[in-house]
Order: structure tokens, then C-alpha cells, then sequence
């Protein structure tokens, strides 16, 4: 007989959470049905993993550490294989790319270098989030990898309603005010203003102007999270909330996994906030986000950040121009899932299923007139071959329960067509 060393109840409540244990699920059925054709990850197309060469990439950010920086050779290789500090070595590059492609005046000192968009999360809602109350607001539905981290802290979290013009504002000033009369407030809202996952809104640039002056009336940080912007069509990119803020509301969340290759885990987070300390002194947010880094990954992998500085040396420190060539194909295979979802479940489809429209990013969401539960999953991978993802894992209120998201990036289109052509037999003889 086997003794247990451990009760359940005496580990942190989060790990009973079935949130954490959702893309371990999904991944595991890939694993189980290989032949499937999966609409569940979001991920990067591999088409653009072709010219990445991480010794050029490394070669060509140590060339910058010795003419730009006056470093040695072997000073420059040391950098390579030390620790190095915990706000990044690439700041510099990333201030100048946020300068060229998003109109963001951010110094260096403001910016740390991450592994990943989801320790920026992290730390971000760590430094903020002393025990006490405050609450964190999210659009609902809302990306899962920020609801795992505000869980994995003990933070309240109160769900605004998505409209298709982002989180409803009107529904968050309201949130405001309840949680003053209840002695807490919203200390900060996260946001994915271009083309949310998993949802598909977009934000209007009056509804950025809106949420920066709601922000300011009711004393709220706004936590941004840029991933999806690039995928925009030519001619209709929106200005960041950051490079429309002047009060310094927003902490500005970044990643290279979809411009770049997901393999680095390198993000960013610009933390230009002032905070005040006992001996009337300011530092800045990212200060303390860095001591924070320093005591759960120490830095971000030296190696990882020197691929990511070559590619945009090479780039002129810029990736406007390779974002436009991946927002092409990503368009395209949008189009194609979105054209084949008409072609197949239109008005002489299964009846109940709707599906949105959004025009850009990687995700579309299905709804369907039954419960979405994993053992619908199972049924689809096994009998059908198709896969999606279950959405009620991203709702905070019970939302959700009937709505399925599919993600075209990786997809080439022969495979967007035959996933579709499995999906419309699923959705018409499946239940």
C-alpha cells in the first residue's frame, strides 16, 4: 500500500486548479492522436524558422559588443557564458526597436529582459500585488498563462466583459467603484488591446483613449500585452497603448516568440513607472522588477538574448518589415479557415454554430449549441481527427461552456482545408 507524503490540502490551492493543468491536457491528446490535424496551438508558422541561425545571430551581437561597446573579444564571449545581470543585456537594442516600430520613447534602465511574455506577467503582477486585496481586472475571457500567474499569487481577479471592441468600459469604471466600496480597488487591468487571445477583440483607437483616461480617473495601472499587434493588415495598425500614454499608466508586456522564434523565451516589460521610497528618493518599477528576477530565474538565458539582439542588428533594429511578411501568411491562413468555416457550416450547416470575424491575429472562436468538455475533445481527436481548444478554461464567471477556439498560424493551407472538412463532419455527426 502506498503512503502518501502529502496531502493535497496542504499545498497551495492553485495546484487543485484545473486551469494549470489545461495545456498539459492539450498537449497530451496531440501526443495520444498524432494524426490529427490540430487547430489548438498558437503557434508560430515553422516556414519562418528557416532563416533563423543561431551561431550568425550570437556572431553578430558579439561584432556589436566590440565596435559599439569597445569590448574585447573575449570580453564579449564572457558575456555569453556568465550569469550576466538580471535586467537584460539586450535593453538597449529593445529600446531602439520600440523607438522605430511603435513610437515608444523608452530608456534602457526602464526595460527587463524576460523569459518570456509570461515571467513579465509574473513579476509584474508580483511587485504590484501586495496581500491585502486589491483587485486585478481582466477582459473575460482572457489569455490563461495571466489568470495561471494571478492565481499562482493569491490575487482577487474580477472579469470585464469582452465586447468586440475590448473589454467593456463602462463594466470596468463600474468594477472600480464597487471594489472602492468594498475598501480594495483595481490596482490594474490587463489588456490585450490588438486582437486578444483568445477572444479576437480589437480595440478601437477611441476605446485606447478611453481606457487611458479611466485608468487615470480611477488610479489604475494598465498592464499591455503586445503579441498579436504585427498581424495587423497593411494600413491598419493602431498605435500602442503605451505610445499614447503620458502619464505613465501603462506597463507595456512584449515578446520575440511570435517575430522571432518561440524557442529563445525572450520577452520584455517597459516599467517606467517612479516609485517613491522612505527616504523620499524615486526608483523606477523595472528596478524592482529586476530584484524580483533576481530571485526566480536569476536573468534571462545570456545565449537566448544574443540570438534575439543579432536578429535585430540584422534587422536594423528594427522588425517592421519581417512582422509585415509573417502578418502576410498569417492573414492568409486566417482567410482560408475563415472562408472554409463559410463554405462548410454556412446556412446550410449545423445549425447553432456561429463563429466571429476578427481581422487579424491567430485565433477565431466557435460557438456550438452543447457543452464543450474535454471528453467532446477526445471524441473529436479519435473518431473525427481534428482538434481545438475547450474555451471555458480562459472565462472567469462559468462563461465559455459552449465555445471551442481554433488557431490557423501554424497550419499550411492543404491541412487548414482538410481540418476544416473534419471540424464541419464533427460539428454535423459528432453530437
Amino acid at each position: 500500500m502506498t503512503v502518501a507524503d502529502a496531502l493535497m490540502t496542504d499545498l497551495h490551492g492553485s495546484l487543485q486548479d484545473p486551469l494549470l493543468g489545461s495545456i498539459g491536457f492539450l498537449n497530451e491528446v496531440m501526443e495520444r492522436y498524432p494524426q490529427a490535424i490540430s487547430f489548438a496551438p498558437g503557434a508560430p508558422h515553422p516556414e519562418f524558422y528557416d532563416g533563423v541561425d543561431p551561431a550568425r545571430h550570437i556572431e553578430r551581437w558579439l561584432g556589436h559588443l566590440e565596435s559599439g561597446r569597445g569590448l574585447s573579444r573575449s570580453a564579449a564571449r564572457r558575456r555569453l557564458f556568465e550569469y550576466g545581470p538580471s535586467r537584460g543585456l539586450i535593453n538597449d537594442l529593445v529600446a531602439g526597436l520600440l523607438r522605430r516600430d511603435e513610437g515608444i520613447d523608452a530608456a534602457p534602465e526602464s526595460l527587463v529582459i524576460t523569459v518570456g511574455a509570461q515571467e513579465a506577467m509574473l513579476l509584474v503582477l508580483r511587485a504590484l500585488y501586495p496581500p491585502g486585496g486589491d483587485v486585478l481586472a481582466v477582459a473575460d475571457p482572457s489569455f490563461v498563462g495571466l489568470l495561471g500567474a494571478a492565481r499562482l499569487l493569491d490575487i482577487p481577479v474580477v472579469g470585464i466583459d469582452e465586447t468586440e471592441d475590448g473589454p467593456d468600459l463602462a463594466a470596468l469604471a463600474e468594477a472600480c467603484v464597487a471594489a472602492r466600496r468594498d475598501g480594495r480597488r483595481v490596482r490594474a487591468c490587463y489588456v490585450a488591446p490588438d486582437f486578444a487571445n483568445p477572444g479576437g477583440s480589437r480595440m478601437s483607437l477611441a476605446a485606447r483613449h478611453r481606457l487611458l483616461e479611466l485608468a487615470a480617473r480611477h488610479d489604475f495601472l494598465v498592464l499591455e500585452d503586445n503579441t498579436y499587434g504585427f498581424t495587423a493588415a497593411p494600413g491598419d495598425r493602431r498605435p500602442v497603448l503605451k505610445a499614447l500614454d503620458r502619464s505613465r499608466r501603462v506597463v507595456h508586456i512584449g515578446t520575440f516568440a511570435k517575430v522571432c522564434f518561440p524557442g529563445a523565451r525572450v520577452g520584455f516589460v517597459l516599467a517606467d513607472q517612479l516609485v517613491a521610497d522612505p527616504a523620499g528618493g524615486h526608483r523606477l518599477l523595472a528596478d524592482d522588477l529586476a530584484a524580483l528576477k533576481s530571485m526566480v530565474t536569476v536573468n534571462t538565458p545570456p545565449l537566448s538574448q544574443a540570438v534575439i539582439g543579432g536578429i535585430l542588428l540584422e534587422n536594423g533594429g528594427s522588425l517592421a518589415a519581417s512582422g509585415r511578411l509573417r502578418a502576410a501568411r498569417y492573414q492568409r491562413n486566417l482567410d482560408r479557415l475563415l472562408d472554409g468555416l463559410s463554405r462548410t457550416l454556412g446556412p446550410a450547416g449545423r445549425p447553432g454554430v456561429r463563429w466571429n470575424r476578427p481581422g487579424g491575429g491567430f485565433f477565431v472562436r466557435v460557438e456550438v449549441p452543447v457543452p464543450v468538455t474535454t471528453e467532446l475533445l477526445e471524441l473529436s481527436a479519435a473518431k473525427f481527427g481534428v482538434l481545438w481548444t475547450p474555451m471555458a478554461q480562459f472565462y472567469l464567471n462559468g462563461g465559455g461552456a459552449r465555445r471551442l477556439r481554433l488557431s490557423c498560424s501554424y497550419l499550411d493551407a492543404d491541412h487548414i482545408d482538410e481540418g476544416v472538412a473534419r471540424l464541419a463532419a464533427f460539428l454535423k455527426e459528432g453530437f
